[in-house]
């Protein structure tokens, strides 16, 4: 386990820079529930799922595909960043023209004829937005950990302040869309001023390694877009169905926690530097390990969040929306859950082993699955079918990633997981529950008093529950954190 614990410490430093921003981009969406009424924020939300919805396809695989190429040729890493960059630019402006010929099309189809005059707000939005992705990317791959860290920080405190002051200021989601056009102009120029301090003079457009890149994104690309495609399925079937206002209802209650995001990718990316490392060294032995160690770090965090925010769904999601939202507890509640498959981190171990093929299976299975049963689900269930249905569809794929998985790191079913770890760690996340519903019951208290009180609650007892299944490393690194600010408190008080 050696070499799994120096795996995980530069993505726990990845995950500690980007956790920081994570208090202020976590109330982006809360502040503009406020500034706009439930129409104007359901077409916020449904901007940011069509201009994302696009990012997704027109990243192409491009800047993905840098974890597979970078630690394997860093010789030729400049060209290979400026490729993806320069073509990530090209895709923005062709899906961005296709957006901008469609804009009323795809105003009709979501129900909301307001989109299509911010059209042309998403269509430069997307274009610097896929240019920038590169940025941290890059720096992982050639071990920046700092850097790229301290980057995902100013990054998500930029991009937040740019939403939420011109909305504050105007009241208008044009200057809104506007703040995050700038957000995203800025990264660009941070790109090719970190590519001429990183690469130096090997910064070039070079078509045959481009051709080594599509052949490897071309395969991600179209598991990509089967991935995205059903992902966002369910929001975009609640769309064709209902308004912009039962549709703000319905996001809220799918909520993303920029948490999950901010500790599930730098751990999957690190993953997938370290083994492809050891794969081009010959030492298959320790990939293993490195999985394993993963899994078992992201549980121990994402078990108990879910837990956490299943018993405090009710103050959170009034606390941030205010009652107008009450309605999106209950969904909030249910796709809570989909946070447990970030544990899992599978896709980095098949991208590791060049499996996009399989990964694009994976997605068809998935998507087809949804499509096929959606409107049952809908039927039976009103707005809480979609939510059951994507969280089964997300089951099922991860099943058959495991499975694969465990073939590809040649060992056993038993061994594939930390079962021991996971099925321990569930128990003491429900039991850490009890207290804090306890709170919840007990105290009649508004909703900014009782969230703090009951979190507290319940990660108190976790944190006393969970010491027990600490190994010695994990405890001594924890000696070593009390430690550290001991002294620091220590030197404050002097």
């Amino acid at each position: 386990m050696q070499q799994s614990d120096s795996t995980f410490k530069p993505a726990l430093m990845l995950m500690t820079g980007r956790a920081l921003a994570f208090s202020v981009t976590f109330f982006v969406p809360a502040v503009l529930a406020r500034v706009f009424n439930q129409t104007e924020f359901g077409t916020y939300k449904q901007y940011m799922l069509i201009t994302y919805t696009l990012f997704s396809f027109g990243q192409f695989g491009l800047a993905e595909c840098l974890f597979y190429f970078l630690p394997g040729n860093p010789a030729r890493a400049g060209r290979y960043a400026f490729n993806s960059v320069v073509m990530l630019g090209v895709m923005g402006v062709l899906f961005s023209t296709v957006l901008l010929l469609n804009a009323s099309r795809v105003a009709a189809w979501l129900n909301n004829e307001a989109l299509a005059g911010y059209a042309p707000y998403a269509a430069v939005y997307l274009i610097f937005m896929l240019m920038g992705t590169v940025l941290e990317i890059t720096m992982i791959n050639r071990k920046r950990f700092r850097l790229a860290t301290g980057t995902y920080v100013v990054s998500d405190v930029l991009r937040a302040a740019l939403l939420v002051v011109p909305a504050l200021v105007t009241r208008s989601l044009e200057w809104t869309f506007i703040g995050g056009i700038i957000f995203c102009m800025l990264r660009v120029i941070t790109v090719f001023k970190y590519f001429r301090s990183e690469f130096v003079s090997d910064i070039r457009f070079d078509t045959a390694l481009l051709r080594q890149q599509f052949a490897y994104a071309i395969p991600f690309f179209s598991s990509v877009v089967v991935h995205i495609v059903q992902q966002n399925f369910h929001q975009y079937a609640v769309s064709w169905h209902f308004d912009a206002k039962t549709f703000a209802i319905y996001s809220v209650g799918c909520l993303q926690i920029p948490l999950v995001d901010f500790m599930a990718t730098p751990a999957s990316n690190v993953m997938m530097v370290q083994m492809g490392e050891n794969v081009r060294a010959g030492l298959p032995e320790r990939l293993l390990d490195i999985w394993l160690e993963t899994t078992r770090k992201l549980s121990f965090v994402f078990f108990p969040l879910v837990g956490l925010l299943i018993v405090n769904a009710y103050p959170l999601i009034t606390l941030l929306y205010t009652t107008a939202y009450a309605a999106s507890v209950p969904i909030f509640m249910v796709w809570s859950l989909s946070i447990l498959f970030s544990i899992f981190q599978t896709d980095g171990v098949l991208r590791t082993f060049a499996q996009n093929r399989y990964l694009l299976i994976i997605n068809i299975t998935r998507l087809s699955a949804i499509v096929a049963l959606m409107s049952w689900f809908f039927s039976a269930m009103n707005l809480m079918g979609p939510v059951i249905l994507t969280l089964s569809g997300m089951l099922i794929a991860k099943i058959m990633a495991v499975v694969k998985v465990r073939s590809l790191l040649q060992t056993t079913f038993s061994r594939v997981l930390p079962w021991k770890t996971l099925g321990s760690v569930l128990i003491v996340s429900m039991l850490s529950a009890i207290p804090a519903m306890l709170v919840n019951s007990r105290l009649d208290m508004p909703s900014i008093v009782l969230l703090p009180i009951s979190g507290i609650a319940y990660l108190a007892t976790y944190s006393i529950l969970i010491l027990g299944l600490l190994n010695e490393s994990e405890k001594n690194s924890l000696r070593r954190v009390v430690s550290v600010l001991r002294a620091r408190r220590e030197t404050v008080v002097e």
